[in-house]
This record gives C-alpha cells, sequence and structure tokens, in this order.
C-alpha cells in the first residue's frame, strides 16, 4: 500500500498536501491501518463506474444522511485495492466489480465529526483516504446494506452533485469524476 501512495502523482496542490500528510502520519503511527488510533485512520473509497464512465453508482450513508461513494477502514489490511472491491461489494451488494486498473484515482484527508455508530460514540478524526476507480455493470441489481445504507442507485455524472447534501464532499467527486473520465 504504502509503495502504491509514494509513487501516485498528486493531480493538483490539495493531493500534494494531502499525500504528504497521509505520508507523514503513516511513518509516525504504527496503528494507522486501524480504527483504535482515534486522530486519523487509513480508509479507501471505492468509486463505482459504469463501463462508459457516464454514471456513478451511490449509496445513501444512514450516518451523513447523504449519498456518495461506498469504501471504508482498512481495519488492518495494507492492501486498499482489495479494501475497495471488499467494501464496493458489501455496500452495493453487486458481485462483479472490477478495478479499472490499479492505480489511485484520488488522494484526501477527510474531516469526519463525531457521530453514534452501532450504538457507540465515534469521536472527531480524519480519514487518510486512497480511492480507486472501479466498474460495474449498471443493469445488475443490487442491494442495500440497511446497517449502513438506505439506497444504492445509478446517477449520470450530470445530476449526482443534486443528491449530495455533504457540501464539502462535491470537489472531491467532482475531482474524481474528472480525472476518472479522462481515462477514457
Amino acid at each position: 500500500m504504502y509503495e502504491n501512495l509514494r509513487n501516485y502523482v498528486p493531480i493538483n496542490e490539495q493531493e500534494e498536501m494531502d499525500k504528504q500528510a497521509i505520508l507523514q502520519f503513516i511513518e509516525r503511527n504504527d496503528d494507522v491501518l486501524k480504527r483504535s488510533n482515534l486522530v486519523a485512520h487509513m480508509t479507501t473509497s471505492a468509486f463505482i463506474m459504469n463501463e462508459s464512465l457516464d454514471k456513478v453508482l451511490f449509496i445513501h450513508h444512514n450516518i451523513y444522511n447523504s449519498w456518495g461513494w461506498v469504501g471504508g477502514h482498512n481495519d488492518g489490511n495494507p492492501n486498499c485495492l482489495e479494501v475497495a472491491i471488499k467494501e464496493a461489494k458489501e455496500e452495493t451488494g453487486l458481485e462483479e466489480i472490477h478495478p479499472f486498473d490499479e492505480e489511485i484515482l484520488g488522494v484526501d484527508v477527510i474531516y469526519v465529526g463525531n457521530h453514534i455508530k452501532y450504538g457507540k460514540y465515534v469521536p472527531d478524526h480524519l480519514h487518510l483516504n486512497v480511492t480507486y476507480l472501479l466498474i460495474a455493470d449498471e443493469s445488475h441489481d443490487t442491494v442495500v446494506k440497511p446497517d449502513e445504507n438506505s439506497g444504492v442507485r445509478w446517477f449520470s455524472v450530470e445530476e449526482v452533485y443534486d443528491y449530495i447534501t455533504e457540501d464539502h464532499m462535491k470537489p472531491i467527486y467532482r475531482k474524481l469524476i474528472d480525472e476518472a473520465r479522462k481515462k477514457r
């Protein structure tokens, strides 16, 4: 995981700074892959698109009450691409999802406000996040994962912003869509 991140070429100043922050945090914290680090920990997101890269598959997150990407905590797994695929399958019910390639699509440090999850308090913290582009067939059936989301839906890349209520995530999604579409 670290080699892939070290080799990643940031697309803008935000990613350059976030990559530097993530690598510094990794060097100083041997528990970065675990949620037991209450300040920050590694997460991996899957940005799921259709073959033609004109639609995204988002879930409606229960905690954030917004439509957004899928993903999750690494929970000890250093293979971020593996985490992205596992989380994508679990959160959408899709069996057939494959990476567009093995390259990181985006790097972001994301603030997560305190909340309650599974009846337990989770304090404010940072997600040190890498994102991969995954491809799925939009004709396949999806399944809601009630403990995590209340909807799974395909959106055109033009309309998706109307459904995202977390304003701080819109620039991240815009960046990822732009980068994914450059891969065509």
